[in-house]
């Protein structure tokens, strides 16, 4: 199914392609996404074979991926980890986010994260995992497995999706899910009301911003990190709150709250500690800076029946962004969990 859209160089190099999809415009003007598609699973070599090693927990899945806020996909080692185990690997950059942001365009803005649905339904057509299963090229049809990806606001995004349309992923992986508003339920419904009345009046107001800058400060390699990215597209201090967003994030963790019916298994990533204060310390290399996990923690047996929660020791909100040993530590987890439900 991938002859329908034209596919190019991305900018992450050799092994990587990306073909824009086009979605509705919107008052600011031309709305596109992104799809990056990696290279195609690796084949274990005849030595692996030979010893037993090469036993691949994902063979014949396709994998759909989505970045968090005022993020975009950068992450190679999460695609490189993905074909080890079997799969293909594909990555979406939403709307005004990372290669689909636009001139004029107020990154980052939705006003319900529902609309998510156009792109992520254009994706899933381009990966053969769309809605027409009996189409010949169907890759859903042809037996292919699909595992959905998300990271911290894409894992909420993806969840909601994941309860609207049963029986389209075969499994659910959550890194980091921004399930719940940082100061618990009772503070997000008190401030809901005002969010709301703010969002019809002025939805695109730039609210004051609360990114300290020490999140990125852990994972840039020119500072306290190992990773080299786009500051255009993952900014230092995040891109500007609006009302109208928030309140569909609000909106997205109320739901969640009042309990999701996912139908697939859902394995989710946590780190064991959050580090919320507003002064910097080494310390936020071991620990989640943008979420309080232990909130999240609890919302996470909401998503479905079927649950998986792995907390991962010294890990950072990007937990595949961790030092070695902690990024090591969890992708064995999810290789252990894959074995047993994919």
């Amino acid at each position: 199914m991938d002859n329908s859209v034209t596919w190019k160089p991305d900018v992450l190099g050799i092994g990587y392609l990306q073909a824009t999809l086009e979605l509705k415009p919107d008052a600011e003007g031309e709305v596109v996404a992104t799809l990056v598609k990696a290279l195609p699973p690796k084949v274990p070599s005849f030595f692996s074979r030979l010893v037993g090693k090469a036993e691949q927990v994902a063979t014949n899945t396709d994998v759909l991926y989505i970045h968090g806020w005022s993020d975009y996909f950068f992450q190679k080692n999460l695609a490189e980890y993905w074909r080890s185990q079997g799969a293909q690997f594909y990555a979406l950059d939403l709307r005004k986010y990372g290669r689909s942001i636009r001139p004029g365009q107020s990154e980052g803005f939705i006003e319900d994260l529902s609309d998510y649905d156009e792109e992520i339904e254009l994706a899933l057509e381009v990966m053969g995992h769309g809605t027409e299963k009996s189409h010949s090229d169907s890759r859903a049809a042809a037996g292919r497995k699909l595992v959905l990806m998300g990271h911290s606001t894409g894992g909420l995004v993806l969840s909601l999706w994941a309860n609207r349309n049963p029986g389209r992923a075969d499994a659910v992986v959550l890194n980091s899910p921004w399930l719940e508003y940082q100061l618990t339920a009772a503070a997000r419904a008190l401030v809901t009301p005002a969010l709301r009345a703010g969002a019809k009046l002025n939805p695109k107001t730039k609210m004051p911003s609360i990114d300290f800058g020490f999140y990125s400060r852990t994972i840039d390699i020119h500072k306290d990190g190992e990773w080299e990215f786009n500051l255009d597209w993952r900014p230092e201090h995040g891109f500007p709150v609006r009302p109208a967003w928030l309140n569909a994030i609000l909106t997205g963790h109320a739901k969640v709250a009042a309990g999701l019916d996912i139908d697939a298994p859902v394995f989710t990533w946590l780190s064991t500690k959050s580090l919320l204060v507003p002064r910097w310390s080494p310390e936020m290399k071991k620990a989640d800076v943008a979420i309080d996990v232990n909130i999240v923690a609890a919302r996470v047996h909401h998503l479905g029946k079927l649950v998986t929660l792995s907390r991962i020791e010294n890990a950072m909100h990007d937990v595949i962004l961790s030092a070695r040993p902690v990024r090591q530590k969890a992708f064995a987890e999810l290789t252990r969990w894959l074995k047993a439900y994919l």
